[in-house]
């Protein structure tokens, strides 16, 4: 889908340039002397390169649409993470670098979306929270105030979090996959 320069907004991905980029920051700017453009600042969706880019009202570009699909984990095979198609029961492997340090907090039978552009897969969203038990926490140390005092804990996947000193070791807790970090105790 063709359009202008002036219409790209944050979150779009647009063909440039060869490649697939996602618009990260616009800024339209009028000058005093000669037409107004548009700045943006692009991400290579491939290899994470960042790009700006001034694009006139007059160009046009291609924007393109990617398409979002549900994907069950289902286990780890040496370096490759097996998801399958709730759909079609296709099964898609991805490496483990695809999902980055994320990967950790893939649990079995957790629903995941990848974002696909002509059947390859660019992108992977995980849920935004997921419940882990905490296997190791340290003691608390008295005469701490409970106000900003939080304590390192290790979670079942080995990954380490700072937690309230009020959390065991054996309780489970929700935890934000993009931050790493605590939020509450799991219901």
């Amino acid at each position: 889908m063709k359009i202008n320069g002036n219409e790209i907004r944050p979150g779009n991905v647009i063909e440039h340039n060869g490649g697939l980029w996602v618009a990260v920051k616009t800024n339209a700017v009028k000058p005093g002397k000669g037409g107004a453009f548009n700045q943006v600042e692009l991400k290579n969706l491939i290899d994470g390169t960042k790009l700006n880019e001034r694009f006139r009202a007059s160009e046009t570009v291609e924007k393109v649409r990617l398409e979002q699909k549900d994907f069950q984990y289902l286990y780890e095979q040496g370096e490759m993470l097996v998801f399958m198609d709730n759909e079609t029961y296709e099964q898609l492997e991805l490496p483990q670098d695809f999902v980055g340090d994320r990967a950790k907090f893939l649990q079995d039978g957790m629903m995941v979306t990848v974002e696909l552009y002509e059947e390859k897969p660019i992108g992977i969203s995980l849920p935004d929270q997921v419940s882990l038990t905490i296997t190791e926490a340290d003691p608390v140390v008295k005469g701490q105030t409970a106000a900003s005092s939080y304590k390192p804990a290790v979670m079942e996947n080995g990954v380490r979090v700072m937690v309230p000193p009020f959390i065991e070791a054996g309780e489970r807790i929700l935890v934000d996959t993009n931050e790493i970090t605590y939020i509450r105790r799991a219901d």
